[in-house]
């Protein structure tokens, strides 16, 4: 359960056990080829059934070398795979200036996102008003700050406080199934031989198959989280957003450095171990010294900058909110 102080939560965090398989096979699955690779595959090569004498000590050098960099990736992975289950995401924070009340002005200051009216979005079952790219999670009961998706391999959500936690576990993942992939094959065509057993060889053959499937998988979903990192989006922005005619997908971009910054942590050294996880709270990224616009029909608008606003010419048909608020931006850059 999630401790009483990262967050509200009306429902246990575990109460559904059956939402609990995902993780499970997830479990099995990284069991299930751990032991083809340490036992079968790193036994093989160590040669702990001949005498030292009649090692070969290639193989047994290679074995000690493969055998620590598959276990350290894997550490790894098992600790941002505990870490997306176990960190809460990130919800909106108690207090003043978030509780909906019939007597709260609803103030769109240093707010991008808002309704079709201007006004503040709220969550409806949360009674607080929404940060921006906050969204409500129906499966966790709660909103989600910077909400990226809800993911059942972690009975979780994805969201500021873990997406680092998640991005890590992908990186991991695709370096793993790479090395049991790239140095196992030697081993499934040893397997091959006749005088080793069938069921031996059925299992290295299968065990290589799936590891090659479940790489090239993850590599192009590791991939496509890697593309929205850039992009400064999330999958929920992606998905729901990037179609809308409203909507830019550059809304929230700083440039690539400060994007990665955001989801990675501020010190590039330590981007791709799990510390060092991204400052702030997650309820703000509107730029403090820039007013907030008001919203055309639609819900959602961008920021323009002073740079863009003199290097761009104006549309034709662009809409007399967006024209107003260019023509702001320019003449105050003059």
């Amino acid at each position: 359960m999630y401790g009483a102080h990262e967050g509200p939560s009306e429902k246990p965090r575990f109460g559904e056990y059956s939402k609990l398989l995902p993780v499970a096979t997830v479990a099995a699955t990284i069991m299930t080829l751990y032991i083809l690779y340490v036992v079968i595959h790193g036994l093989r090569l160590l040669q702990f059934d001949l005498p030292v004498q009649a090692r070969d000590a290639g193989e047994f050098s290679r074995a000690l070398q493969e055998l620590a960099a598959f276990h350290a990736v894997t550490f790894l992975l098992l600790y941002c795979l505990v870490k997306c289950v176990l960190t809460h995401p990130g919800s909106i924070p108690d207090g003043a200036g978030w509780e909906l009340a019939p007597d709260s002005s609803g103030s769109v200051h240093g707010v991008i996102e808002t309704k079709d009216s201007g006004e503040r979005r709220h969550c409806k079952w949360c009674l607080k008003y929404k940060p921006d790219r906050c969204h409500h999670c129906r499966v966790c009961n709660m909103c989600v700050l910077r909400m990226d998706h809800h993911c059942p391999w972690v009975y979780n959500c994805i969201g500021f406080k873990n997406h680092k936690y998640f991005i890590l576990l992908l990186l991991y993942v695709v370096i793993d199934l790479f090395i049991i992939t790239f140095t196992m094959f030697d081993t499934v065509w040893w397997s091959t031989r006749s005088d080793v057993p069938v069921a031996t060889m059925l299992i290295m053959v299968t065990g290589e198959a799936g590891a090659a499937f479940l790489l090239v998988i993850s590599t192009t979903f590791l991939s496509f989280h890697i593309w929205l990192m850039l992009k400064a989006m999330t999958t929920v922005e992606f998905c729901e957003k990037s179609k809308k005619d409203t909507y830019d997908p550059s809304i929230y971009s700083r440039g690539c450095y400060r994007n990665i910054c955001s989801v990675l942590g501020p010190r590039p050294l330590l981007w791709l171990v799990p510390v060092s996880l991204p400052e702030g709270e997650g309820t703000s990224w509107a730029d403090s010294a820039e007013p907030a616009p008001q919203a055309p029909a639609g819900g959602t608008v961008a920021r323009v900058t002073h740079y863009q606003a003199a290097a761009a010419p104006l549309r034709s048909d662009a809409s007399p909110a967006v024209t107003a608020i260019t023509r702001s931006a320019a003449a105050s850059s003059s």
